[in-house]
């Protein structure tokens, strides 16, 4: 299986840009559909992003179509996701998930391997 850990998550104010990671190990990145979630206190968790095995497709939530750029880096075994013109509501741990699908679903259960998640907090 492969493992995931996510980095780049902090403190930022509204208006701001930040740069998730998403670090693979155990298995070529380039095997997966990659995917990003987020759960804010409360909620359940919910689709952000997903990108194809070889970058050439995406998808994106609609309330970070936009702002949020998703994209992957097979030769380092990464994905990213460049969020731009945060605002407090995408306040939320985001979590890395690679699937062994072929589709490029919003929902959770398409989704077999998780990371520990980042928290990403956007102040007004």
């Amino acid at each position: 299986q492969v493992q995931l850990v996510e980095s780049g998550g902090g403190l930022v104010q509204a208006g701001d840009s930040l740069r998730l990671s998403c670090a693979a190990s155990g298995r070529t990145l380039s095997s997966y559909i990659t995917g990003w979630f987020r759960q804010a206190p409360g909620k359940e968790r919910e689709f952000v992003a997903a990108i194809s095995r070889n970058g050439g497709s995406t998808r994106y939530a609609d309330p970070v179509k936009g702002r949020f750029t998703i994209s992957r880096d097979n030769a380092k075994n990464t994905v990213n996701l460049l969020m731009n013109s945060l605002k407090p509501e995408d306040t939320a741990v985001y979590y890395c998930a690679a699937s062994s699908g072929f589709l490029l679903l919003e929902r959770l259960p398409q989704y077999d391997y998780w990371g520990q998640g980042t928290q990403v907090t956007v102040s007004s």
